[in-house]
Parts: structure tokens; sequence; C-alpha cells
């Protein structure tokens, strides 16, 4: 956690029983949004382990908290190049996020964010949510590249919201692994929490969160395969840390175990990962809507230097 904005504390009597979104806006002076938002982020440990928002609270049990940075000066808007708009009407807009570029701005991030990148383009998004993430209803890593919906109105924010919690929403990833997982096809059921030694990590833990990945080999390749995953959870990094945990990291994921020659050889500086469909009710009509998206440049070379060797 950062250092500057960590706040320590045993749980007062009176919080006793309470959600931890309710606890955390009676604490600090944050709005439910926001307390639910650092709960979803995993910025939220109790007796060392990251809770949900509405997990209930223990009194005497010991608090973490990563609090957002006070309110100053938001940041100015920021253009992002290769940024595509896949999709946009007066309820939401569906971009195709480029390498390097966050969902929005948090402590410690100052380069460009999808926010920051609608706002410079003259897009006008919901205003629910927290000041910096106003109309994100789900995220993305920098490091990955792909589809998100961003909210334009507040109804579609409410719904979209509750589309992402109810598990309606169609999120499709390819993933180039290391090896060949053992079955080809199958389900990941294992809990994540943070890290027990490192606190930017997430790893599979006995007391962490449900999660749930789906996933089904596409290509095998002597070294990799190409496997399409399908999230029934969406934890902090949980495709890169369900195929870790399988010894099958994401090639280019050193950050989670991957041999660093093949990420040389095959040209990859980062994860090599891809929301590549997206797929959900739309707001405004309940009607079904489904994009897709191609892989960026730097993802597709790899996976043809990979053909062509096979």
């Amino acid at each position: 956690m950062t250092a500057s904005l960590r706040r320590e504390l045993p749980v007062p009597d009176g919080l006793e029983g309470q959600r931890v979104d309710q606890a955390l806006s009676r604490l600090f002076g944050l709005s439910r949004g926001v307390a639910a938002d650092l709960a979803d982020e995993g910025r939220v440990l109790v007796d060392g382990r990251a809770r949900g928002k509405g997990d209930r609270l223990t009194a005497g049990s010991w608090l973490e908290v990563e609090l957002p940075p006070p309110p100053g000066d938001p940041a100015p808007p920021r253009e992002v190049v290769g940024m595509g708009i896949v999709h946009d009407d007066d309820d939401l807009v569906v971009v195709d996020k480029p390498v390097g570029v966050a969902a929005h701005g948090s402590p410690g991030w100052d380069g460009p964010t999808v926010v920051g990148g609608l706002a410079a383009a003259g897009y006008r998004i919901s205003t629910s949510g927290a000041e910096e993430r106003r109309g994100i209803v789900h995220r993305l890593d920098a490091a990955t590249t792909g589809l998100m919906v961003v909210a334009k109105s507040e109804r579609a924010y409410t719904l979209l919201k509750q589309a992402f919690k109810e598990r309606t929403v169609d999120k499709g990833y390819h993933a180039l692994v290391q090896g060949h997982p053992d079955p080809s096809r199958g389900t990941i059921d294992a809990p994540i929490d943070r890290h027990p030694k490192h606190d930017w990590r997430f790893a599979v833990v006995s007391t962490g969160r449900p999660s749930v990945t789906h996933y089904d080999t596409l290509e095998a390749f002597p070294a990799a395969s190409l496997v399409d995953v399908k999230l029934e959870t969406g934890r902090t990094h949980q495709i890169r840390v369900h195929f870790s945990a399988l010894r099958h990291p994401l090639v280019g994921d050193l950050a989670y175990g991957a041999d660093p020659t093949l990420a040389a050889r095959l040209g990859v500086a980062r994860q090599w990962l891809h929301a590549v469909r997206l797929g959900f009710a739309h707001p405004a009509d309940g009607r079904w809507v489904e994009f897709a998206s191609s892989y960026p440049d730097d993802l597709a070379g790899a996976l043809a230097r990979l053909r062509a060797e096979a």
C-alpha cells in the first residue's frame, strides 16, 4: 500500500457487524461508491486479508485501508494515441484500449487513462463514481489491451454496474501461455488474495476471495498455447494469477513467473493478454449487443512467429 495514504486501526466497537463499505464511509467520510471501489480493488485488508465491500466487520479486528488521494485539481484531459472508438451512442462508449493506458487515474499513476482520453476527445461520460473514475464500470490492467465499455448516462452506469456484479456480461480474452495446459479445456477454481509477501502482487491463497476462470486451448505450439478465456469472477490480475498457479504463466508476464528468454525471442514486452470480445444487454432497451477486437501489432507479431516456427 502507498505509505502516505495508508491507514491502520482496530475496528471500533460501534462498527461491529457493519458492511465494509458502510464502515469506511463512516470512518473516513468517503462516499459508499468510493468505499466499495476500494474494497473491489483489494485495497481493504482485515487481519491481513482482502475483504469485499459486503463483508461484515468484527470489532477489534485490524483494519488496513489504502485511501484515495485528498481532493485536488483534477488531471487535465490527455489525448490517448491509438485508442479506438468501437461504438458510441447516448448511453455508452466502447473503446479499444491500447497498451500502457490505465482505465482511470490512481495514486502513483501519471500515465494516460481511458477517462482522460475520452474527455480530451470531447466525450461526455457519466458523473457517477469517484471523480477520477467517473463512468468506469469495469477495468483492464494498463498492460492489457482490448475492449472496455464506459457509461455516458447515469442510467447506463447503474445498469452496467449491476450487470457486471451479477455476471451477466460476456467478457472474452485471448491469452498466450507458456507450455500446454492439461487438460486443454478446463476451469480454474482457486481463491485469490494479495500475495502474503509482495503487496503489489496477488496470489492463490486459501483464505482469498472465490475466483473462477474458464479456458479452452485454441492453438498449441512447441513452447506455448493460445487460449480463449472467460471469467466467471473479476478479481484483480485473475487471469495472470490463475495461469501462473498452473505453472503456465502468460508469455511476457515476468511479474508472475514468465520465462524472459521466450518473451524476448517473441518480441513480447508485456503480458500477452487481449480482451477480444464484450457482450451485454444494452441499457436503453435490453437488447444484447456484442463487440470484437483484433490483436494489436505486438501480440499479433508474437503469434505469427510461433506459427512460422511450428
